[in-house]
């Protein structure tokens, strides 16, 4: 019943089935539209992730890494680099919903700054899952559909990489050195075994976005050994996600068998540089996720798409699923001003777009040439 009602309350896949359903008076969905590679890959990866949440991992790891901080600054500090690296392997939802809440926790108690630290966190969560084919739901679509060399893959991530990490030290440099107590370590056990065991799951789910191994028998593995560890973690799994996804395949499938809109949106996409813009104004309005799965399959200019999307993360609230968790995250955990929180969050995202999409256009220029 907790999967079915998380599913239902989900706003992007109540408007993505509306979205599905009325496309369908339209055109009728073609199986073969469906990536079910991406939709099995999913499945694995986000149960995985709800394992890693179960044996509270990052819990553990944020409690210790951040008691060694002797002021606001390193914390941040710590907190960002958690941020960043976490994301990479485990989404950069699953980063900002366990960090920020402790981050907030933390502020609240010894009165520190909250909003450049949240922003900083948010924006590490943001560009450390575009440095991996797994970190987000849109490089896996973008792994599962077009079969991206990793060497490629890791080539293009070189300059998002250096102008990120350069971004956000500047970034956390605006936090004061505001001397505060040794955060106290809670006392959170790790099970040794089945976290071993969860890393080896990992580990093959991860060898399916580069199809060494089939996704469903990553996503099978990532169920069983769920189910053996404790079956209420099916429960907690981020099912909408997958149903979503399911749903921005029927309705490209339906838009693409519309000649004019298909015509249209394949003129609009010729060139590198138009999917590049397009990819980062369209997801500042609908987010990056959706953007592409449209845009991909409109062009085949992977470079530009890739850096589109994931650059396109940044900006408004909705630019990214990850922002809009981490504003909630805020406004439940702090009792300041939200709306203050929400314009200097805005305006540091723009920033961070301007700057780190200004570095993206150039690498779409050289890698698409």
């Amino acid at each position: 019943m907790t999967a079915v009602k998380t599913i239902v309350k989900d706003r992007v896949f109540q408007i993505t089935a509306i979205i599905a359903i009325i496309s369908c008076f339209a055109a009728r969905p073609r199986l073969a539209d469906i990536n079910f590679t991406t939709l099995w890959s999913l499945l694995a990866m986000m149960t995985t992730i709800q394992i890693f949440e179960h044996l509270h991992v990052l819990d553990w790891l944020a409690y210790h890494m951040t008691s060694r901080a002797h002021n606001a600054r390193q914390l941040t500090v710590l907190f960002v680099m958690l941020s960043f690296f976490s994301a990479m392997f485990l989404t950069n939802d699953m980063a900002v919903l366990t960090f920020i809440p402790l981050y907030l926790r933390i502020a609240k108690k010894l009165d520190l700054p909250e909003i450049i630290p949240v922003t900083a966190i948010t924006i590490a969560a943001n560009q450390g899952s575009a440095m991996t084919p797994f970190g987000n739901a849109h490089n896996i679509f973008l792994m599962a559909k077009f079969h991206i060399p990793l060497q490629d893959f890791m080539l293009w991530v070189g300059p998002m990489l250096v102008v990120a990490v350069l971004f956000l030290a500047v970034l956390v440099m605006l936090v004061p050195k505001q001397e505060v107590p040794r955060v106290p370590v809670k006392d959170i056990r790790i099970m040794a075994r089945p976290t071993a065991i969860t890393c080896v799951v990992a580990l093959i789910v991860f060898a399916s976005i580069f199809d060494i191994v089939p996704a469903w028998v990553a996503a099978v593995v990532a169920i069983v050994f769920a189910v053996l560890l404790d079956w209420h973690i099916m429960g907690k799994v981020d099912y909408a996600i997958v149903l979503t996804f399911t749903g921005f395949f029927i309705i490209i499938s339906n838009i693409n068998q519309i000649p004019f809109i298909s015509q249209v949106l394949g003129d609009i996409v010729n060139t590198p540089v138009s999917v590049y813009l397009t990819s980062i104004i369209c997801s500042q309005f609908i987010s990056n996720v959706p953007t592409t799965v449209l845009v991909a399959n409109f062009t085949k200019h992977i470079p530009a798409l890739f850096y589109g999307t994931n650059i396109g993360g940044l900006g408004t609230l909705v630019a990214s699923m990850c922002n809009l968790v981490a504003f909630k995250q805020y406004t439940i955990y702090s009792k300041k001003s939200h709306g203050r929180f929400l314009l200097h969050f805005t305006l540091i995202n723009f920033v961070a777009l301007a700057i780190i999409g200004t570095v993206g256009l150039f690498a779409v220029l050289m890698f698409e040439n």
